[in-house]
């Protein structure tokens, strides 16, 4: 591995190496090689660059027409699995709303939650993805300029 202070190479005497993915180590790589620990190596995710950009969600004119522009709101910004509490920061409603739509969101079949230690996280599924892509394929637009299936901007 080359490091700024040099280049070495370790010996891992079968341990193993740890890879942790880390938004505190971006833009660098660092590695944690000691006696008294798993030898690891932190890197910076994929997408960590954008981790703190608003993503100034809107929601796509037809399924605004088709769900409610709220509850397609929600819908539109689950393009990652997310919290109530991060969909109500995302697309300005109360959580209490957001709560609400996503039940409703699941009743439908186009969320399902999945808990991850004492979070509940809200994905689409794969129904949600379809309608999603027939929309978008339609010329439904998904947020401010950009284009769902290839998430470049337009201009």
């Amino acid at each position: 591995m080359k490091h700024r202070q040099g280049s070495r190479t370790w010996s891992l005497g079968g341990q193993g190496l740890l890879l942790m993915p880390s938004a505190f180590a971006w833009p660098h790589v660092i590695s944690k090689v000691t006696p008294d620990w798993q030898p690891t190596v932190r890197y910076p995710p994929r997408g960590v660059g954008t981790l703190w950009e608003s993503r100034g969600t809107t929601a796509p004119e037809a399924l605004a027409a088709l769900l409610g522009r709220s509850r397609a709101l929600v819908l539109a910004a689950l393009d990652s699995p997310a919290s109530t509490t991060a969909l109500a920061g995302d697309t300005g409603l109360s959580a209490g709303g957001v709560s609400q739509h996503l039940t409703v969101l699941r009743s439908a079949g186009l969320v399902e939650p999945y808990r991850t230690g004492r979070f509940v996280l809200y994905a689409r599924t794969a129904t949600a993805e379809s309608l999603l892509a027939g929309l978008a394929s339609a010329g439904a637009e998904f947020g401010p300029g950009r284009d769902r299936q290839s998430g470049e901007g337009q201009q």
